[in-house]
This record gives structure tokens, sequence and C-alpha cells, in this order.
């Protein structure tokens, strides 16, 4: 599902909203997580799961076309770790998680 997608599913599902206002809230949400994110900050939505920035450090990696050594610099990635109840309702009520 694309983002687009999203909107449309949930206009559709509550028809009293415009369009442009349910794609301005899905923006205002993934906009505020970002810069949580971007602040360092961990963003957790109960059930669904939690964001968080991982650092990676700088590294010697190698091109697997040349097999020659490269720099790969230090970088932030985000990550994402599913919540409880969305592994239990993907898995039919039965959590194998770590949790």
């Amino acid at each position: 599902m694309i983002k687009s997608e999203l909107v449309q599913r949930i206009s559709e599902q509550n028809p009293h909203l415009y369009q442009r206002d349910v794609e301005n809230i899905v923006n205002a949400i993934l906009d505020e997580i970002t810069e949580a994110l971007k602040r360092g900050d961990r963003v957790e939505l109960r059930g669904f799961g939690a964001f968080s920035v991982k650092n990676r450090p700088a590294r010697v990696g190698r091109n697997p076309r040349t097999g020659q050594k490269v720099e790969v610099s230090e970088k932030n990635v985000p990550f994402f770790k599913t919540g409880k109840e969305m592994r239990e309702r993907l898995n039919g009520g039965v959590d194998h998680g770590d949790d």
C-alpha cells in the first residue's frame, strides 16, 4: 500500500471528511514522526509499534561487483519494531515474538 492508497481508504471509511483533509492529517502524522526521529526521539504507537533511529558507524565495505574496498560513512537509519498487538493480529491471535 502506498500513501495515496492509505489516504483513499481512510477517506472511504470516513465520508464526512474531505479527502484533502485526510491527506493533510496523514502527512502531518508522518512529518511529526520524521521530525521526532531527526531529534533522536523514539516514537511509540501502542499496539502498533515503535520507530527509533539506530546509528551505523563508519566501516570499510566492499563493492560487490568489483570486490574493491570502499569507505562507508557513518549514518543514522530508521528502525521499526512491531508492537505485540500487531504481531498477535498478524499471527491469528498467537504471539511468537520475543517480548
